[in-house]
């Protein structure tokens, strides 16, 4: 079944708008939003959660019309356009705000890391740029951080929940994928297959290095990199201040960071913890306000660090909007 095909209940009796209008709804009401103040936000979400669907279902059809089969449960976290008319539907699609992140736009002859790749759309994009890319990725499900005393089962629950809130399948789907795989076939669902499919369709010659932040000295050796970007890494780690500590000194040029820091006052160097007390709650873990980042990476050697943008846009298919800070730190 297509990735698109749980909402067909719906968009039967009131088409992609109505499905639209039910998801954009229901989280401005959980936000606090109120939707009648909200108009020029929600129809900025509705033409995102549109875009999606198209894109889902276009891409589904694109790519068994190229005979590309057993992708119906892959879970596409970046939109890469892949050549062809072939796009994934990511959750993310950064390819209309990449001046935002101020990335070299000549990167030949760099050395560059990109840690947590996901579905690799920056690995991708450096190596367009002329960069050579090593793209580091967790080993498993397992190596996700967790709470002390959280089970890696609870930690599968989290990620299971998350995708019940992405509405992408519907619970049948949800339970066969997440009830009848193994941990290795979630992995290959979630994080390496998608990751794998774009490298071979881009005849990518991206490097693959499977590792924990914490790990990424013993597991690179003495490789160090002209730019090391961490974008939505930091939020994940129950550690970042050791985190940061590890990537240090694989820089030698500059770190570029992607972090929503977002409600958290910069009166002074402060971390808020946003994991709850529930043993439910989701794998984020701390919110460092920028202040805290100033102080830490100059601490850790970068002399010269800058917020240097935003980076806007819509999370899908929920229309949620986020906003991250891009920060710059050099050497």
């Amino acid at each position: 079944m297509r990735l698109y095909q749980r909402a067909c209940s719906v968009v039967a009796t009131e088409g992609i708008s109505g499905l639209s209008r039910r998801i954009v709804h229901k989280y401005l009401k959980n936000n606090g939003g109120g939707i009648s103040s909200s108009v020029s936000r929600e129809e900025e979400a509705l033409a995102s959660i549109e875009e999606y669907y198209r894109l889902a279902r276009q891409f589904s059809e694109k790519a068994l019309e190229m005979g590309h089969e057993g992708l119906e449960h892959y879970f596409w976290y970046h939109t890469i356009d892949l050549g062809n008319g072939l796009i994934t539907p990511g959750t993310y699609d950064y390819r209309s705000n990449l001046e935002a992140f101020k990335f070299p736009s000549d990167m030949t002859g760099m050395n560059v890391l990109d840690i947590g790749s996901a579905t690799g759309f920056f690995a991708f994009e450096f190596e367009k740029r002329g960069a050579t890319v090593m793209s580091v990725e967790i080993p498993s499900i397992a190596d996700f951080d967790r709470f002390p005393g959280q089970t890696v089962e609870q930690t599968c629950l989290n990620f299971e929940r998350a995708q019940k809130e992405l509405r992408l399948y519907s619970d049948e789907q949800r339970r066969q994928i997440f009830r009848n795989s193994t941990l290795e076939e979630l992995y290959t669902l979630f994080l390496d297959g998608p990751f794998r499919f774009c490298h071979k369709i881009l005849n990518s010659k991206v490097r693959r290095c499977y590792s924990r932040i914490y790990d990424l000295s013993r597991n690179l050796g003495p490789d160090t990199f002209d730019l090391v970007f961490l974008g939505d890494v930091l939020i994940h780690t129950i550690n970042p201040l050791q985190a940061l500590a590890v990537v240090a000194p694989l820089c030698r040029g500059t770190v570029i960071i992607a972090q929503d820091t977002n409600g958290v006052s910069d009166s002074e160097a402060a971390m808020l913890y946003i994991g709850g007390d529930e043993a439910e709650d989701n794998a984020c873990w701390w919110l460092p306000n920028n202040r805290c980042f100033e102080q830490v990476l100059r601490k850790l050697g970068f002399k010269d660090v800058a917020l240097v943008g935003n980076n806007i846009g819509i999370f899908r298919p929920l229309g949620a909007s986020y906003n991250r800070t891009i920060i710059h730190a050099g050497k």
